[in-house]
């Protein structure tokens, strides 16, 4: 392994010098820095992360938990912050929950054990009002950046958010100003606060047109194509026949998708249907779904940019992101 004191020796300076050179300290003379830059690419130094973080009491780490990778959603946002954080010369250690509370404990332990800079945080979400793991992070103070609309138990930290509610308002209305009347929802997980606007944005928008949400429309899935298949297969038993279906992910809506053209249902011919999301597979399915267009780049970026101020001390405000209604061969009017 090369040292600083090996290049020092070969270039005639003292290991002060060297070490100033390398972090481009201005008394150094630019003829030096030049030379012991070079002399340490050619020996291929690599400077000691362990023994730097000593000394800035950094560690130039983020800690990033999500509930998994195979989610398109996040792995966009995984990319931007990844990306944005290289640039500002950050590592990222990241964690999968898998949507499970005991794991994402786990998870945020082992990243402040390892002292990281700031944690960005796709919280698992339950109903209660308080979770311990969250008030250790608060008595570390540690800087964290939710990734997602906050709960109860982790409304303490700053959260970089989408427009859920009028997003999902203007994809309902969408299917009413398509002549659209009877049209179904098909909900997330009942903690999940962002699960609860999309279905806020789909009552407003029936109410606004004197339409009352009918319980026999609304079927709990969750958010995965597995929850999208059971919510369809349900409201086939139950005889339920809506014109369309509103779906609460793009995942959702293809577990849908899937079934209904299994049981020889045509979209949009005989039922339209929106998801949420826009990954790439609603564009390129079978049927390209309408759905909402979630910033998921620079939702990570935005996120990158708060825990940079979060580090510095600023004040931190924060606005929504909006989300965009990208129309497809999803929808269309109902059968007269």
């Amino acid at each position: 392994m090369v040292r600083l004191k090996d290049i020092a020796q070969l270039v005639g300076v003292s290991v002060m010098t060297v070490s100033k050179a390398l972090r481009d300290e201005p008394d150094v003379s630019a003829a030096t820095k030049a030379r012991i830059k070079k002399l340490a690419a050619d020996m291929g130094y690599v400077p000691d992360s362990s023994a730097q973080g000593l000394r800035t009491k950094t560690t130039r780490l983020f800690g990033l938990v999500i509930p998994s990778t195979t989610n398109p959603i996040y792995a966009r946002i995984v990319f931007a912050i990844e990306e944005r954080a290289h640039e500002l010369g950050y590592d990222l250690l990241l964690c999968h929950t898998y949507n499970k509370p005991e794991r994402e404990d786990a998870c945020l332990r082992r990243l402040l054990s390892r002292r990281v800079d700031g944690l960005f945080i796709a919280p698992v979400y339950r109903f209660e009002a308080e979770a311990r793991i969250y008030q250790e992070i608060i008595a570390r103070n540690t800087p964290t950046v939710l990734l997602g609309a906050p709960a109860a138990f982790c409304k303490s930290f700053p959260a970089i958010e989408i427009e859920e509610l009028v997003a999902s308002y203007n994809a309902t209305k969408h299917l009413l100003a398509l002549g659209h009347k009877k049209i179904a929802y098909f909900t997330g997980p009942p903690a999940a606060p962002w699960a609860h606007e999309r279905f806020e944005g789909y009552r407003r928008a029936l109410r606004e047109v004197n339409i009352e949400v009918d319980d026999k429309l609304v079927f709990q899935s969750g958010n995965t194509i597995e929850d999208g298949t059971k919510a369809t297969l349900q409201m086939l038993n139950e005889g339920v026949q809506p014109t369309a279906i509103m779906a609460v992910s793009d995942l959702v809506a293809i577990g849908c998708a899937e079934t209904l053209l299994q049981q020889g249902i045509k979209i949009p011919e005989d039922i339209s249907l929106v998801g949420f999301g826009n990954i790439l597979t609603a564009e390129h399915y079978r049927v390209p779904l309408t759905t909402i267009s979630q910033p998921k780049f620079r939702l990570g970026v935005t996120a990158v940019e708060t825990m940079q101020k979060l580090i510095r001390g600023e004040k931190i405000q924060l606005k929504r992101l909006a989300a965009e209604l990208v129309e497809r061969k999803s929808t269309a009017p109902p059968k007269a």
